[in-house]
């Protein structure tokens, strides 16, 4: 399976998944973040840049939390051992280090991933709608391995 730019990922799954991805729809933003990331990465492709694509340390987002969970399968509630239910999918990030015109892997680095279920619910905070604190489903982190990959399990 080729690689694909955030770009053709949002084309191929539509502007619903794209307002999903950036924030769960609940960020009123999320359209102009869309532009501005396709906008970087046109101007990226332009400049020349190594095939890997630069993205920033951590994306702004809802309701960060450092839970030091080290784990690939996020769907599990430490607090209960309960999963949560949804489709299972998997994420493969993988994280370059950029130099002289070229990309290697980086291993060692930490990828750290959290996102709401299908209702907008994130785990361990107190929001209008729901108080989650104390559960830890959906969220985690890996280091990356010698090829530079972090891989997860979640819905």
């Amino acid at each position: 399976m080729p690689n694909l730019s955030r770009r053709q990922l949002l084309r191929l799954f539509g502007s619903a998944a794209a307002e999903t991805l950036l924030g769960c729809g609940r960020d009123p933003s999320a359209a102009e973040k869309l532009r501005r990331a396709s906008t970087l990465d046109a101007t990226a492709l332009a400049a020349g840049l190594p095939a890997c694509v630069v993205r920033p340390e951590q994306t702004e987002g809802p309701y960060f939390v450092d839970e030091k969970l080290n784990r690939s399968d996020i769907r599990i509630d430490p607090s209960d051992n309960g999963t949560k239910a949804g489709v299972p999918l998997r994420l493969e990030f993988h994280v370059s280090h950029v130099t002289a015109g070229s990309c290697a892997a980086l291993s060692g680095a930490m990828v750290d991933i959290w996102h709401c279920d299908a209702l907008g619910v994130y785990s361990d905070v107190r929001d209008e709608g729901f108080d989650t604190r104390g559960r830890k489903f959906l969220r985690g982190y890996q280091l990356t391995d010698g090829r530079g990959a972090a891989e997860f399990l979640t819905i």
